[in-house]
């Protein structure tokens, strides 16, 4: 691989890259799906698990395109891959934590930048995150929910402060709803615990990996009812 050091567009491109692969891991080792719904693959040289459910996919990576969107922008504070039992309670959040180093101007985004990682230096590390994510069960136990309750997920974007999600293109609808409050960061409980399980500096955009168990999943309460104005993706075509 090339040691030339990243431009803006490919550390864009890396991360959600990164992120979609990310997301087939959790709910892989999360088992919110059976495991025969996942097929053996391999990225930045370790083994990965992807769904092969067409529609499961498809939402996956729409919703990683639009951040990608934002990404390009400097919209992206942080993506939040959030487990949830059936009355949408969260139980797990994944979190990627995202910082914009330093600013390109839109002419310059295909141009190296001076002191920044490699492509190749950037994929090691993002395959000691998937080690991390492939042995998350050690740290967090199995996901223990009552008989006849199921886990489900969402994906939550949260921008920067006073940013609005960028217009949809192409005449679709646009790929973000506001979110539920409790499945946001802001709305973590102090009794919440926080696991951090890798960071990367690259350069030109920093992003780390932690993992939120929720007051709820640690001391089950009562369902939380409070809404939030972040951002949410909505499943709009479940796997069966």
């Amino acid at each position: 691989m090339s040691e030339i050091p990243l431009t803006w567009n490919q550390a864009v491109k890396g991360i959600t890259e990164f992120i979609e692969v990310a997301i087939h891991t959790i709910l892989y080792v999360r088992q919110i799906y059976p495991a025969d719904l996942f097929v053996r693959r391999k990225k930045y040289d370790t083994p990965v698990f992807q769904s092969r459910h067409p529609a499961l996919n498809e939402y996956i990576s729409g919703t990683v395109k639009a951040v990608s969107d934002e990404l390009v922008l400097g919209n992206v504070d942080k993506v939040v891959v959030v487990i949830k039992d059936r009355n949408q309670v969260a139980l797990e959040r994944f979190i990627f934590s995202v910082q914009n180093m330093i600013e390109v101007e839109s002419y310059n985004k295909d141009t190296s930048v001076q002191d920044a990682m490699s492509s190749a230096q950037l994929a090691q590390y993002f395959r000691s995150f998937l080690i991390k994510l492939n042995m998350i069960e050690s740290q967090l136990g199995v996901l223990e929910l009552p008989t006849g309750d199921e886990a489900s997920f969402a994906i939550v974007l949260e921008l920067k402060e006073n940013t609005m999600p960028s217009a949809s293109k192409d005449n679709e609808p646009p790929p973000w709803v506001p979110a539920d409050r409790q499945h946001t960061t802001s709305g973590v409980s102090e009794k919440a615990q926080l696991h951090l399980l890798r960071a990367v500096d690259t350069g030109i955009i920093n992003i780390s990996l932690a993992v939120q168990e929720s007051e709820q999943k640690l001391q089950p309460t009562e369902d939380p009812n409070d809404f939030a104005h972040d951002i949410e993706g909505q499943e709009n075509a479940e796997a069966s």
